[in-house]
């Protein structure tokens, strides 16, 4: 092959724009990021060699090396793995195959920092390269294939990147940073050492520097025959606990999740029994850009016998846990388990549901603390992922129960933090449910004309506000025994809470009313299911609420959103009103009795969060009720 010249892929060019012209804030992170994809690339081959052993050639021992010319201005970050093919060049440096590059961008143009550690959490880690070189140079060669089927890439990160065939002996990678003129710092063995002692310490691979030592005569570090290993090169979970620092688990963290943030909590255990297994599991501090993707998976990287085996092993955690992330390493498992086989395998049955009960017990470890600072951990868990926790109560029966426990709303007496045991612990003194409303969004909810009754008596209502919610109901019907109500459901009945005397003021205001609710009905017809005298309410005239059993009004408007509107009377709400207010009182004598009447319901649904059908008829009554 001649050297051809092609274009980047349109998203490419965008990406390294913003690299080379916006990322300044921690610019060391590319060495990270390159050293990482050297580790990935070993992985990749000790994984293939598995079945083909002659991929390893005359090279068994993987390693990763990182070199520095200063008068050539030149670092090298080589390795050893399974290489590129012309193809796999093209494809793996010229374009982007991975969803997420959109959202890359915009994070980083939002970003005020500008900062680098955003790069690696897109999977486009090799361009952060271009932070600190104005040019680089790839030369790779595909384990298995022969030594002139080698090939060079290159690039200056503008719009094109040159590609040409090579002899290369060894198999494997070479990334060679041709360094701008005020980089000068990263052509320093110190400073490289120690940045790969504060990113890279835990790769399970040596990563080695050439030997120095120092010249008294030149008063200078000289570069000897042999290479050091810079990190301690031991797979981190493979260690003792006693033995590994905060610092050392953070730092590991941050290596597998590119996240800068450290996490919220992490769990380090050997489990031993029916299947045993290394777990070192973390609950990240923030939302990954991807997180309402249900087939994105990255969080849980699966070993076997310290081998590496695959990135995203969803099967080892249930899908309403996948923003965790870390490392299981199996002692049970085949070297050459596939992704069907771990759908099938009892002992990954065994490490999930293992897993699964670690990740419950850490989160309740902050959620249950006595301490200030795990409050507000757990709160800050809440808000990134506890609309996906939520789904859980529907997707694991057997952890329904310790979810619940879990789960944290606003409610009427607090705008967060409210869980279910801390409602049951202040319920009034004979009452025996749990009340709920769901509604677009926190101020809706707090405004809804169906709380005013659940006000004047002090009694506490959850306000439930994510799309996920009204799922996650149709799964979770009582806590610990009391039964969960919504406020917007059925006829109001607050049981013992409820004096007789306003039970019979409400039946009597119904007998009397009689006529005035059958001309309502009439009036309403196509619009209303039907029309009665409620207690629930106190300052409004009127609210519309649905039967015990059918779906809530919310439901409705999100199914209708998606296209999948119900039918026919089964989506017609019913109207419930105040006796006492003055606007129906005035309703019986008045002349403009229909437009009253519509304009009253009209006013109910729009109350409730829902929108009218017709707005420009609503218009037109509520002008001429206001003109006389």
């Amino acid at each position: 092959m001649t050297k051809q010249t092609h274009a980047f892929q349109a998203e490419v060019q965008q990406i390294l724009h913003l690299v080379t012209h916006s990322l300044y804030s921690n610019k060391e992170i590319f060495l990270r990021e390159l050293i990482s994809n050297a580790s990935d690339a070993c992985d990749k081959l000790r994984y293939e060699a598995l079945a083909k052993p002659e991929l390893l050639e005359d090279a068994p021992d993987l390693a990763i090396h990182v070199a520095y010319d200063a008068e050539a201005r030149t670092l090298t970050i080589s390795d050893n793995g399974i290489g590129m093919s012309e193809a796999e060049a093209a494809a793996n440096l010229g374009t982007i195959a991975k969803s997420g590059t959109r959202e890359f961008m915009a994070a980083l143009e939002s970003d005020q920092k500008k900062d680098a550690n955003l790069i690696g959490q897109f999977g486009v880690g090799f361009y952060s390269g271009f932070i600190v070189a104005d040019r680089i140079t790839v030369e790779s060669r595909r384990a298995g294939l022969p030594a002139n089927h080698g090939v060079r890439w290159a690039s200056d990160g503008t719009g094109e990147y040159e590609l040409e065939a090579i002899t290369r002996a060894g198999r494997g990678t070479d990334v060679i940073l041709h360094l701008r003129e005020d980089e000068a710092e990263f052509l320093s063995s110190w400073k490289l050492r120690s940045i790969i002692g504060k990113y890279s310490d835990h790769i399970a691979l040596p990563v080695l520097m050439q030997a120095e030592t120092w010249d008294t005569e030149k008063s200078a570090y000289v570069k000897g025959e042999g290479w050091d290993p810079v990190n301690k090169a031991a797979a981190l979970w493979t260690r003792p606990k006693s033995e590994i620092t905060e610092a050392e688990y953070v730092a590991f963290y941050e290596q597998i999740s590119h996240d800068s943030q450290p996490p919220l909590a992490y769990t380090h255990n050997r489990v031993e029994g029916r299947s045993e297994y290394t777990q070192l599991l973390y609950i990240p501090a923030k939302a990954p850009f991807d997180l309402w993707n249900r087939d994105s998976r990255g969080g849980v990287k699966l070993y076997v016998k310290r081998v590496f085996i695959m990135d995203d092993a969803e099967a080892l955690m249930p899908v309403y846990l996948r923003f965790v992330k870390g490392v299981i390493d199996s002692a049970d498992l085949p070297l050459n388990v596939s992704r069907e086989l771990l759908q099938e395998s009892r002992d990954v049955r065994a490490i999930r549901e293992g897993s699964t009960k670690r990740v419950l017990a850490m989160l309740e470890g902050l959620a249950d603390s006595d301490s200030d600072d795990d409050k507000a951990k757990y709160q800050t868990f809440w808000n990134g992922f506890g609309a996906v926790l939520k789904e859980g109560l529907g997707e694991d029966f057997q952890n329904q129960e310790r979810l619940a426990k879990l789960l944290r709303f606003a409610s009427t007496h607090a705008d967060e933090g409210v869980s279910l045991a801390g409602y049951v612990s202040r319920m009034k003194e004979g009452q025996d449910t749990l009340y709920y409303i769901t509604a677009d969004s926190l101020a809706a909810a707090k405004s809804s004309p169906q709380l005013e009754v659940f006000r004047k008596k002090g009694i506490e209502v959850l306000l439930l506000t994510d799309r996920v919610d009204e799922w996650m109901l149709s799964h979770l019907h009582e806590f610990e025994g009391h039964a969960l109500q919504s406020v917007a459901k059925g006829a109001v009945d607050l049981g013992t809470l409820q004096d007789e005397a306003e039970k019979q003021q409400a039946e009597a205001a119904s007998e009397a009313l009689k006529p005035l609710l059958e001309r309502l009905k009439t009036t309403l017809a196509g619009r209303a299911k039907d029309v009665r005298v409620t207690t629930r309410l106190v300052d409004s005239p009127a609210c519309v609420v649905v039967d015990d059993g059918a779906m809530s009004a919310h439901l409705a408007r999100l199914l209708k959103q998606a296209g999948q509107g119900q039918p026919g009377d089964a989506s017609l709400p019913i109207l419930e009103i105040n006796p006492e207010h003055a606007l129906v009182k005035r309703l019986e004598s008045d002349a403009r009795f229909d437009d009253l009447a519509n304009i009253l319901l009209d006013g109910a649904l729009l109350a409730e969060g829902g929108q009218l059908e017709d707005p420009a008829a609503h218009v037109a009554r509520v002008n001429r009720v206001l003109l006389g």
